[in-house]
């Protein structure tokens, strides 16, 4: 197959590494700082509120204040919000939508369409990073990809192999991938 006709890889690999549900928080995720959250109090819109998640791991509502937020579920945190609210309005309805995952990203560099900081997803390897960085440029070195791991350790790859099944580099937290 001619370079030419590979055209096609980066936007299915895209797609493959996108999948079914990436854009919130699956009932069994937990939130991480720096998400953002909508906290709907039913028939109460001055009490409803969307927040990030602070540094700190906690978000601020009214008549609440602060409330940790870091490692709940959306219903545990629904449900911290309506016992803190349960003193002070009848019967509060709470709900609580992940709307921004601003947790652990990766990075892509160098010599790929859209170099930049991207979401890390669950089990993403090295072959998803690049697609979701507009796949490799024209000039790009497809033997010497270089894989810096938060660690500090570091792979190199080669492009073919990632295609071809032979390698599969998984990523974590931090990680930056060099195309050169």
């Amino acid at each position: 197959m001619s370079v030419s006709c590979k055209w096609w890889w980066a936007p299915a690999v895209s797609l493959l590494a996108l999948g079914s549900g990436c854009a919130h928080h699956e009932v069994s995720q937990q939130d991480e700082a720096k998400d953002v959250v909508e906290v709907s109090v039913w028939k109460e819109p001055d009490l409803s509120r969307t927040v990030p998640v602070r540094p700190d791991g906690k978000i601020t509502l009214p008549l609440v204040g602060d409330l940790p937020a870091e490692g709940l579920t959306p219903a545990q945190l629904e449900k911290s919000v309506q016992d803190k609210l349960s003193p002070l309005v009848r019967d509060p309805r709470v709900t609580v939508i992940v709307h921004d995952v601003n947790g652990s990203r990766i990075y892509v560099t160098g010599m790929v369409t859209h170099p930049g900081a991207f979401p890390l997803r669950s089990h993403m390897t090295v072959l998803q990073a690049l697609a979701m960085a507009g796949g490799l440029a024209e000039f790009a070195d497809r033997g010497e990809i270089t894989v810096l791991h938060a660690d500090g350790t570091r792979h190199i790859v080669d492009y073919d192999d990632l295609v071809n099944g032979k390698v599969r580099r998984q990523l974590s937290a931090g990680d930056t991938v060099v195309v050169p």
